[in-house]
């Protein structure tokens, strides 16, 4: 059966991906709905070519140009992050992809599983800021949450087939970044160029520098104790450098599943859009011979601050990790300005964790306030 498919933040390295699993499968699926933030002109060229029933873009001040662009195909044309959060309700939809980066693909993803959508997530900070919420709201409407990133990916594929069989704990590998071996002296003097040099993943600029911060393996083990309902102490980080065990299940006997592959975006994102199916394709295969030694070892949360702070946050619950959310997004952006340097971004998050107020039961409009001020409170910090 045809998927029509929603891509929320189409321009990004997710976005692109998935348009290029869905051009190699048109038998099976086609593009209903693209977004994106800033990205006009790609997203005219992903319009021209993929021909969706509409698009959107967030910011206002390209809507002309995108409509211009467009006046003579049949394509509807909007402006706005409102417009994104309609938009996902078409009926039109079958699944909606959520690439977009940060904090802002909550509210469509929200307003997504209300419409009763499949989601296939890739915005882990959806579940980071709202997860009581979003797992909630996923479980009245008995909609899917299907995971997109390759950690979350591989867990889900490790537990088809063994829903009667008790999870002892979930591990989740991480490349280490480019600066696994570094000191905190080391750390000290990076730049941004180096920070932006992933060694085995090619990914946008924001989970690049959070990948070398080892946060966005923070964000990860926060997505997977909402997305597998674990507990904190069920959720294990092992460094894996070569990136070919995406994450492994062990089970209550002791035994363990693992998933294995070649860092390849591509492979999760088409299992997510064709699930249940596994759909066969002509990506590069992995070879046991060209990897004789596959290596794991402790990640350093003495020097890479944020993975703890992280595990602190999730164990405490609450509003408290939509405040790590928030502080890691406005100082990562001002590291990629060259506000602050590499190390000041954790010690910048932990004193917003500490002036933020604790609420242990946030609504939705809790979140929201909880995100606006603790970005105030970081820049206030930062100076």
């Amino acid at each position: 059966m045809m998927k029509r498919i929603a891509i929320l933040g189409s321009t990004g390295s997710i976005g692109t991906q998935t348009l290029e699993v869905i051009e190699s499968n048109p038998d099976r699926f086609s593009v209903e709905l693209l977004t994106a933030n800033n990205n006009v002109d790609l997203l005219i060229q992903q319009a021209i070519k993929h021909k969706p029933n509409a698009v959107v873009i967030a910011n206002k001040e390209y809507y002309t140009k995108l409509k211009d662009a467009l006046w003579d195909a049949d394509i509807k044309v909007y402006a706005g992050h409102q417009a994104i959060v309609e938009s996902v309700q078409l009926e039109s939809i079958d699944v909606v992809l959520t690439a977009m980066v940060g904090y802002s693909g909550l509210l469509p993803t929200i307003k997504a599983i209300e419409a009763k959508k499949i989601i296939a997530l890739a915005n882990k900070e959806t579940l980071v800021v709202a997860g009581e919420l979003i797992s909630k709201l996923a479980l009245e409407n008995r909609v899917a949450i299907l995971p997109v990133d390759s950690e979350h990916s591989a867990i889900f594929q490790c537990l088809i087939g063994e829903k009667e069989n008790s999870v002892e704990k979930l591990i989740l590998t991480a490349s280490g970044g480019p600066f696994r071996s570094f000191t905190r002296e080391q750390l000290a003097t990076v730049t941004k160029k180096q920070a932006l040099k992933h060694p085995n993943w090619d990914m946008g600029a924001k989970i690049t520098i959070d990948s070398a911060t080892l946060m966005n393996k923070g964000l990860e083990v926060i997505e997977a104790k909402w997305l597998f309902d674990v507990k904190p102490e069920q959720i294990e980080v092992i460094v894996h450098p070569q990136s070919i065990v995406h994450s492994m299940v062990q089970f209550t006997d002791g035994s363990i599943k693992s998933q294995m592959g070649l860092p390849d975006m591509k492979l999760p994102i088409q299992y997510a859009l064709g699930f249940p199916d596994r759909i066969q394709n002509d990506f590069r295969r992995f070879d046991f011979a060209q990897y004789p030694t596959l290596t794991f070892e402790k990640p350093d949360t003495d020097i890479f601050k944020n993975l703890s702070l992280a595990f602190e946050v999730m164990k405490k619950g609450g509003n408290m990790a939509c405040v790590m959310n928030a502080a890691n997004e406005i100082a990562v952006e001002m590291f990629l300005k060259d506000k602050i340097g590499f190390l000041q971004i954790s010690e910048t998050i932990e004193k917003a964790i500490e002036k933020m107020p604790y609420i242990t039961k946030p609504s939705l409009e809790d979140y929201i306030q909880t995100d606006t001020e603790t970005r105030l409170i970081t820049l206030e910090l930062i100076g």
